[in-house]
């Protein structure tokens, strides 16, 4: 089976990105499920109910997340009652939302999608290593199709994850940091990784900010506001080939459009 990962869908650029390509990369590789990650797609953070339908109804199946889901508070009753809009599952059980699913692919296969946010630089939550050990026997009791999200800043605690579910499960993707690696690879237990998937925004960007706010605030370390960028976008995102009975990965493509 065919999976497509989008990385971070960032403001309009991004959602109109989104829009275009999708119905061909669907059609062009069979895709059977895509995935997005889609916390900074309201104005660069957050999403909002009416934006997560529309990426819905763009053809996109599971949401995933990170530190910025909770920006637009319009996004916490949705979570309660939308549970293919992921947050990060090691976030307080208390927290609105859940942070998996499992649901049908096209192909007729059950696939489960981990949300996992790491803790270096970022808010200190529950360890993702520990909860992603309690949360593998539940999911792998349904499938063995298993998709995982590590939003997490630095290159060290993601590929740490990779090395940590080798064996265990189809896929550890990156996210975050909107600059994709060059560092795919099929793992010896069959994991597909992936540093850093990148970004889905503006191109003319820094991030997918506008470049002279950012670029102030790297010279004058003066607070700005920082909105996204505007012009045209571009795609990025991974294809993954994954033998679904195994649920091993059989390979792992980055896609950039254009």
């Amino acid at each position: 089976m065919r999976i497509l990962f989008i990385g971070d869908i960032m403001g309009k650029a991004g959602r109109k990105a989104v829009e275009e390509q999708l119905p061909m990369l669907v059609e062009s590789y069979r895709i059977d499920l895509c995935i997005a990650n889609c916390e900074n797609a309201a104005g660069g953070f957050g999403v909002t109910p009416e934006i997560a339908d529309q990426l819905f109804e763009m053809g996109i199946q599971v949401l995933t997340s990170g530190n910025h889901i909770w920006d637009k508070k319009e996004i916490l009753p949705y979570l309660d009652r939308q549970n293919r809009l992921l947050r990060p599952a090691n976030y307080p059980p208390e927290t609105p939302g859940t942070g998996s699913v499992v649901c049908e692919a096209l192909s007729g296969e059950r696939v489960a999608v981990l949300n996992l946010q790491g803790r270096i630089f970022m808010e200190c939550i529950d360890c993702p290593f520990q909860v992603a050990d309690r949360e593998l026997p539940r999911l792998r009791a349904q499938t063995r199709v298993i998709v995982v999200d590590m939003h997490a800043e630095t290159t060290s605690e993601k590929c740490a994850m990779g090395w940590h579910l080798n064996g265990r499960v189809s896929a550890v993707v990156g996210t975050h940091t909107h600059i994709p690696t060059a560092d795919e690879m099929i793992l010896p237990g069959g994991t597909a990784y992936i540093t850093d998937v990148g970004m889905t925004g503006p191109v003319d960007s820094i991030i997918g900010i506008q470049r002279e706010p950012a670029l102030r605030r790297f010279i004058n370390r003066m607070p700005q506001k920082f909105d996204p960028a505007k012009g045209p976008g571009q795609l990025q995102a991974v294809l993954l080939e994954i033998e679904a009975e195994a649920g091993r990965a059989q390979g792992i493509t980055r896609v950039r459009i254009p």
